[in-house]
């Protein structure tokens, strides 16, 4: 097992996880009542396209990050899951400047991709508005050596931000030719 980065501290852990997923939250519902109409110079939905990378490139390292735990390869298990971590903040950035510029698109597809659609669009939206704070728990309850906390809260964690992550790109797929 690999040591404590952290020093543990609960309660500020606990306050400092929950105020910034509220935050983060709140930030996420207001953008769909704001829209800058600004030029910038660029098609904006360039940022939609980065989501859609990003979050495939964080669900092969949620992937490879299983694997390599699986084989007791723990430094290299945390090296990659602080990566899927780095990656999802920038997703977090690019997704907040996308739907800043672009606004909503509405889908205009039919019959049984539109069905497919807001199947993917309905699960997705609510798994992705509560992950955060299980990402972030999980994280800590591992950074501060607590092993079997951190197991067994990634067993939630794990398989629902895979379903983010690999729900975002197919979604970016199915709306971009309404953009």
């Amino acid at each position: 097992m690999l040591k404590a980065s952290w020093k543990k501290n609960d309660k500020k852990a606990n306050w400092l996880i929950l105020s910034f997923s509220v935050v983060v939250f709140l930030i996420i519902a207001a953008l769909g009542r704001v829209h800058l109409k600004v030029d910038l110079g660029f098609d904006v939905h360039v940022f939609a396209l980065a989501n859609a990378v990003i979050n495939s490139i964080v669900a092969v390292l949620l992937i490879a990050a299983l694997v390599v735990v699986k084989k007791g390869n723990y430094e290299l298990h945390k090296k990659i899951m602080l990566f899927a971590m780095v990656l999802s903040i920038l997703f977090l950035v690019s997704y907040i400047c996308h739907h800043l510029f672009a606004g909503d698109t509405k889908f205009g597809g039919s019959g049984g991709l539109k069905t497919f659609y807001y199947i993917i669009l309905f699960t997705h939206i609510p798994l992705a508005g509560i992950i955060l704070p299980f990402i972030l728990f999980t994280a800590y309850r591992g950074l501060v050596g607590e092993y079997p906390r951190h197991k067994k809260i990634a067993r939630i964690t794990w398989p629902l931000w895979l379903y983010v992550a690999v729900t975002g790109p197919i979604i970016y797929i199915l709306i971009s030719p309404y953009y």
